[in-house]
């Protein structure tokens, strides 16, 4: 009885305890979480987040609300097909083309052409960037360049070619560019759509986080996500951008203006001339120059001192002759 007691008191003295306790509260809600776990995998099939097979989840509450057995494997079967017809038959995706051109014209009325292609892009639905009127000559008097940038509809690209040319007389000079940037496109959407996807994932951590700690670390993530998500949106706004525009470049100028930027052996030959000509006036008008700078520096210090040193060297020539003439008159004595 003695020993029977001494138990029971040993037994009781144990669970008073209150590290115990605890000990045996954790224990017993880590053996109902297992047994709840294992349950609910019973029950439910395998999930593989957020890339699910097949959608089983939603067949499988279907089938519960008719009363009927989920059938897994046919179910899975036949997404699994449905995957590959997806991958083996893309669907079609219209393709994106930046198209650019340049063009070199040349017209006896520059400024006239200019008016033309302004209206020109404005009546195909495009506008005018950017428009510089310049001379050839630095002596001329008129303008005779006119540099433009107009931006047209791309569906309307060869038509605005077209009578861009004819708005001068001839055509000098064409440059037309082509940039096929669809699968960069679809490679922008694919990654946009994964971005998105993280996205909602975070957002879901977020509401289910029980600190403030944990929700500030998802908070981060989810910050560096949406940054991700706005660059790759940017970059896709540029791509729609220059592929519905096409930017056309033009130069025009007048025969006379490119008669002078024309050179041949003669006008290369004229302009070393010039050149060498020019050279020596320069090197001239540095000595002039030299000379003029240095000019109060000889007459006020150069030339006083020089005066200075030949009245001294004077002065001592004369001491000199005095003392000779005065030693001979002795020896003569």
């Amino acid at each position: 009885m003695r020993k029977l007691f001494g138990s029971v008191r040993s037994v009781v003295g144990f669970f008073s305890r209150k590290e115990n306790m605890n000990k045996i509260k954790f224990i017993a809600i880590l053996f109902f979480a297992i047994l709840t776990s294992c349950s609910s995998a019973e029950k439910s099939s395998p999930s593989f987040g957020l890339y699910d097979i097949g959608g089983n989840s939603s067949v499988a509450q279907n089938d519960n609300l008719t009363g009927e057995e989920p059938a897994n494997a046919p179910l899975a079967q036949v997404s699994l097909e449905q995957a590959d017809k997806s991958q083996t038959q893309p669907a079609a995706v219209e393709r994106k083309i930046i198209r650019n051109a340049d063009l070199q014209l040349e017209t006896n009325a520059p400024e006239e052409a200019q008016n033309k292609i302004a209206a020109i892009a404005e009546s195909k639905g495009g506008f005018v960037i950017e428009s510089t009127q310049s001379s050839s000559n630095a002596k001329a008097t008129t303008r005779d360049t006119v540099t433009m940038t107009v931006r047209v509809p791309a569906a309307k690209f060869n038509e605005s070619l077209d009578e861009i040319r004819k708005a001068g007389n001839r055509v000098i000079g064409e440059t037309v560019k082509g940039q096929d940037v669809t699968e960069e496109f679809i490679d922008i959407e694919a990654n946009l759509k994964a971005k998105r996807a993280l996205e909602e994932q975070f957002l879901e951590i977020m509401k289910r986080s029980n600190s403030v700690q944990d929700a500030l670390g998802v908070q981060r993530e989810l910050a560096n996500v949406r940054g991700e998500i706005e660059k790759i949106e940017g970059r896709k706004r540029f791509l729609e951008n220059q592929s519905s525009l096409s930017t056309i470049k033009i130069k025009l100028q007048t025969p006379t203006a490119f008669a002078g930027n024309s050179s041949g052996f003669f006008q290369q030959l004229g302009d070393a001339v010039s050149t060498g000509l020019n050279g020596a006036l320069s090197f001239i008008l540095v000595l002039v120059t030299a000379l003029i700078a240095l000019l109060p520096f000889f007459l006020f210090i150069v030339l006083p001192i020089y005066l200075l040193m030949r009245y001294l060297v004077r002065k001592n020539r004369k001491q000199k002759l005095a003392s000779e003439i005065a030693r001979e008159e002795i020896k003569n004595q």
